[in-house]
């Protein structure tokens, strides 16, 4: 058994199979598709569902990948045990319905004994009990010793999750030795020692379990087989655990470097390395795969490893951003398997440091808020921290709540989870109660008709001749509908888009010999029926008329010039941002282009004017536009993109323009860029973590954006008493007039809040040694003012602790501030601030030596300085 890499590993293993007849494919995504039970794909199968219900037909029979991996169940363990880890690499072979139990045994024997060498007296078989054709085939056929060939029950070598395909498994496990061992006599396979490593298990999908518990045999079983990488790297290299493999070492090493330590000298050190150097390569994994940062689903999870990772770099004493240098390890460690990580290394790098520099403006008010916390917690005798307390910092400091709770342990805490659960969920309540569905359709407006699914003529022509073969109104079934009905017409053929793909639906008109109506939009069901939602105009339409079909000729062509130039826009995207930016989703409409887009940041004007430049660069090149139909490979040979959220069949439309745009698309176009006419982008902004969104116009919109654009400046030139062309300096000249007016307010402010101050330290009552200043100062007084006289009295009060307010525009504004030798007698302005606030109907809080608060009750601000002394 000679020393291999991780890397050459994962090459021999996948080379082995494709010379048994199976096609190699990628790593699927991290991100699951059409899987909602999925954040993350979590196993090589999980990708395949689709294939092994039979819901989709796989490329091939037999099928071998390297799948990347994410398990976060565990993810407090991991640091604290080299065991733990949440990124792995899964070796996998598969049969849907071709090889079976015989070759998947003697293939996988023929890998370990044969190209990795490893010897065949240290390899062990456990198989399920009532498996006997699979014991028969590792002891008569591959010549395993019957000893070392173990039966187990069900809850260790059966397969199955519910109901549906299920199957005994078969795990190969290696003997590492009595020095890997925990050295007790009875030690032997199943101890929880290192000796025994299970490498690979084999499951046998052969049964169908009913929901009446019945195993039935299935008419074809499946082959799905699963060896962690890393674990046989550990075999192979004679090394403890994953943390000592080369390439995960390479990373370790690099943070070792930053934070000048060494690994296995000191117990928590080795901690936080393990932590930072997991947490790091799920990182990197995750983002090239497009996942954001963010508080929900599994943006959450990447924000949770990256602030955990952060977090433990300061423990290290590591000062400042540093993992997105640490991803420079990861990517040159794993690029030879995922090419793709070194093309989008600049991206993953400053998402990475992005989410970096926001954790860090946060963490320290975060620290210094749970410190205090913490310290009241013991204070008050509990070893239970408040969940509301939880809440407050995870919604307003962004402190994630598993950071709380392992922070809080440290301390010999445990954080009320009901109780942070409980204030998430009235929040996330609320937040759905103002959320707004934009949606007005629904496949159920419609009574279910019978009828074959439309035949689409449109692409070709805006006119045709067609029968009416159904009719709905009132949600029920009709045979008529006269002047002034509302309803839905149905047709056989028709040159009308239904809205699909983002693209909105054609409206125009129906025509037959009794009358005439007009299409106001056009929908499809899932069965491929379109609805022409109508209104009759003149006269009457019935079942079984022959009409006429007119699509609105000015519609259609607005809505073409805003398709086709959603194609270029994708591509300026790609070319001004990166080759990161995908499409998350578009609508597009005869008023306007929407067009969201995978992005981690803003666009600065500058990358927005380079957009607006190349997109109408392409609309002046009078590119021809073409549509054609191919196999789906020959269009992804092509480098056609696919649109966001389509399921494309083995035949597909792709739409170029000139060389410059291909995509795959359903909707109708323009013949030539020329005729998109201009384009300006209106808007951009954010909808959602790690999603942009650009509003754009084309052609005759662009015009009318000029005539809003002329006339708004017109006014508002007339308002500021200045011309069109020095609109701007006029502008500019009022600002600095304000600006100056307000400096004046706010050293009047200051005066009025400063008036008088020796008086009040005069005046000052003491408490135990420390003297208790509050006062309700002039009216009108912003934060900045309290703060400014606050200090002003820090500077001359010695021992003290200051309470000032002041009414401001109907509400209460406080500072409450503590002087050094006041916090070591045990003042808080933070704890006194928020007892005040509360009598105002407000609340605040803040550090022991300074602390601000709001309240909505100007009367009580008497009553509530008064508390200041009892509360000292």
């Amino acid at each position: 058994m000679k020393k291999m890499g991780l890397n050459e590993i994962r090459e021999k293993y996948l080379s082995f199979f494709e010379a048994k007849g199976c096609l190699r494919l990628d790593s699927f995504s991290l991100v699951p598709k059409n899987d909602a039970s999925l954040l993350l794909i979590n196993s090589g199968m999980a990708p395949m569902k689709k294939w092994f219900t039979g819901a989709e037909i796989p490329p091939k029979k037999r099928v071998t990948t390297c799948q990347k991996c994410i398990r976060t169940p565990d993810i407090e363990c991991v640091g604290k045990t080299a065991r733990h880890g949440t990124f792995f690499e899964m070796l996998g072979n598969f049969s849907f319905g071709d090889y079976f139990k015989r070759e998947a045994i003697s293939w996988a024997w023929e890998f370990l004994t044969k190209v990795m060498e490893i010897p065949e007296d240290i390899l062990w078989i456990t198989v399920y009990e009532e498996d006997d054709e699979a014991r028969d085939i590792w002891v008569n056929e591959i010549g395993v010793s019957p000893e070392r060939v173990v039966k187990m029950g069900k809850e260790d070598n059966f397969w199955e999750h519910g109901t549906g395909p299920c199957g005994p498994c078969s795990e190969i496990h290696v003997d590492r030795g009595a020095d890997w061992g925990c050295g007790k006599p009875d030690c032997k396979l199943g101890c929880d020692c290192d000796r025994f490593m299970e490498v690979w298990n084999l499951v046998f999908t052969q049964f169908d379990k009913d929901e009446d518990g019945n195993y039935n045999r299935l008419a074809n079983p499946n082959i799905d087989t699963g060896m962690g990488l890393e674990r046989l790297a550990c075999i192979m290299q004679g090394v403890g655990n994953l943390f000592e493999v080369d390439t995960v070492q390479s990373t370790m090493k690099h943070i070792c470097r930053i934070a000048g330590v060494e690994y296995k000298n000191d117990e928590k050190t080795d901690v936080s390395l393990r932590v930072i150097t997991d947490h790091i390569r799920s990182t990197v994994m995750m983002v090239s795969d497009g996942v954001i940062p963010s508080n929900e689903g599994r943006g959450y999870v990447l924000r949770r490893l990256l602030r955990r990772a952060a977090r433990h770099g300061r423990l290290l004493g590591i000062k400042g951003e540093f993992l997105y240098t640490v991803a420079d390890t990861v990517i040159d460690e794993s690029k030879s398997a995922y090419p793709e990580l070194d093309e989008k290394r600049d991206y993953i790098k400053k998402v990475v440091k992005i989410e970096e520099e926001k954790f860090s403006k946060t963490i320290e008010d975060g620290l210094s808020i749970l410190n205090t916390y913490i310290e009241e917690t013991k204070k008050n005798g509990k070893t239970v921290l408040a969940g509301e307390d939880a809440f407050k910092l995870n919604d307003t400091y962004g402190f994630p709540i598993d950071l709380t709770v392992e922070i809080c342990e440290e301390q010999g805490l445990t954080v009320d989870r009901e109780g942070f659960d409980a204030a998430l969920k009235t929040q996330k309540e609320t937040a759905r109660k103002n959320r707004k569905d934009g949606s007005s359709w629904d496949d159920d407006s419609a009574v279910n008709i019978k009828a074959e699914a439309t035949s689409f003529v449109g692409y070709d022509s805006l006119t045709a001749e067609s029968e009416i073969v159904g009719m709905v109104s009132e949600n029920a079934e009709a045979g008529a509908l006269g002047a002034g009905d509302e309803g839905i017409v149905i047709v056989k053929e028709s040159p009308f888009y239904a809205e699909m793909g983002g693209q909105a639906g054609d409206i125009g008109c129906i025509e037959t010999a009794n009358g005439r109506a007009k299409v106001v939009d056009t929908k499809k069901n899932g069965d491929g029926v379109y609805f022409h939602i109508v209104k009759v105009e003149e006269g009457s339409i019935s079942k079984g008329d022959k009409a006429t079909l007119s699509v609105c000729k000015k519609n259609r062509a607005a809505i073409c010039r805003n398709h086709s130039t959603t194609h270029l826009l994708h591509k300026a995207l790609k070319e001004v941002l990166g080759t990161h930016v995908a499409q998350a989703g578009s609508e597009v409409t005869a008023k306007r282009l929407r067009f969201d887009f995978s992005h981690f940041e803003a666009m600065t004007m500058d990358e927005i004017k380079a957009v607006e430049e190349k997109v109408n660069e392409a609309i002046l090149e009078a590119m021809p536009i073409t549509v054609e139909e191919l196999a789906i490979d020959e269009a992804k040979k092509l480098g056609a993109t696919a649109q966001f959220g389509e399921k494309y069949g083995d035949t597909v439309r792709v739409v170029s323009m000139g060389d410059y745009s291909i995509e795959f698309c359903g909707g109708t176009h323009l013949g030539n860029t020329a005729e998109a006419g201009l384009f300006k982008i209106i808007s951009e902004s954010g909808v959602a973590a790690g999603v942009r969104r650009i509003e754009a116009v084309t052609g005759i919109g662009v015009y009318e954006q000029l005539i809003d654009a002329k006339e708004t400046i017109v006014k508002v030139a007339d308002i500021i008493k200045g011309g069109v062309h020095d609109i701007a300096a006029k502008a500019q000249a009022m600002m600095d007039e304000n600006k100056n007016l307000k400096r004046e307010l706010e050293s009047i402010k200051a005066k009025m809040a400063n008036s008088g101050l020796d008086d009040l330290l005069d005046g000052a009552e003491e408490v135990k040694g420390i003297k208790v200043i509050t006062k309700r100062l002039g009216d009108g007084l912003d934060m900045n003012a309290l703060r400014t006289a606050g200090d002003n009295l820090k500077e001359k009060a010695g021992c003290a602790v200051i309470v000032l307010a002041s009414a401001a525009d109907g509400k209460v504004n406080i500072v409450a501030m503590a002087t050094p030798d006041a916090v070591k007698s045990g003042a808080h302005a933070g704890n006194i601030i928020r007892e005040v606030a509360k009598i105002c109907g407000g609340g605040g809080g803040g550090k022991p030596d300074s602390a601000q608060a709001g309240g909505k009750d100007a009367s009580k601000i008497e009553e509530a300085l008064a508390v200041v002394k009892t509360l000292i």
